[in-house]
């Protein structure tokens, strides 16, 4: 594997790629640059003076010629679904922009984390959301490879913090529907360990990956 491949992390500020960030650092991976909105919200990050930053935003298309430039492979770990009602438009446009530029750009390689569901079934708008980004990604004719994950288990997970919350602030309540939905939770190490390997195995290009445990649980359950 050549490690001095220049690698493009998008939604670093997020669980996942603010992980993932100093996971390819220690792997031995120097040439990493950051895309971010907001550069001032990295400061105090322990491997902030390793990687280069690239201000920019996936919904400002004119940003992204730069942050691509030279990228070798890029993780596409951005979703707007906490920031506004509409982001299921807002999921597709920034696909289609990430795309483009990554086409025009050149990059061999995108990976990306989208959300485990059965596209048969009536899926939330949240996953039906996830599935339309990976699709829209790979319009682009860039190799596409897309891990779908259910719920990812780990200290400072969204998902994970509100069901620690529920059951360790109140013992007693009236359970909302959603605690009979099935579920297939991954740990957050091993949806990393994941994400590293598409680097290393050129075979899951243009491949959809489902990623989950063996198990496969009520919310209630876990």
């Amino acid at each position: 594997v050549d490690k001095s491949q220049r690698i493009l992390v998008t939604g670093v500020t997020g669980y996942i790629g603010g992980r993932l960030t100093p996971r390819l650092m220690s792997m031995g991976y120097k040439n990493i640059r950051v895309l971010v909105r907001d550069p001032e919200r990295l400061i105090g990050r322990s491997w902030y003076d390793d990687v280069e930053v690239v201000e920019g935003d996936v919904l400002k298309p004119e940003t992204l010629s730069a942050a691509l430039m030279g990228v070798n492979i890029a993780y596409y770990l951005i979703h707007s679904m906490r920031e506004t009602k509409d982001f299921e438009e807002r999921d597709i446009i920034a696909a289609r922009n990430f795309g483009n530029a990554s086409r025009i750009a050149g990059v061999e390689h995108i990976i990306y984390l989208g959300g485990l569901g059965d596209p048969n079934r009536n899926l939330s708008s949240h996953l039906r959301s996830r599935h339309e980004t990976g699709s829209v990604l790979r319009e682009s004719g860039v190799p596409i490879t897309e891990f779908r994950a259910g719920i990812i288990v780990g200290s400072g997970s969204i998902s994970f913090e509100i069901i620690r919350y529920l059951t360790e602030r109140i013992p007693i309540m009236l359970a909302p529907r959603f605690v009979s939905q099935k579920v297939q939770p991954i740990g957050v190490r091993n949806a990393l360990n994941y994400l590293m390997a598409a680097l290393e195995k050129p075979e899951c290009r243009d491949k959809i990956i489902e990623i989950g445990d063996a198990d496969i649980l009520t919310y209630r359950e876990m």
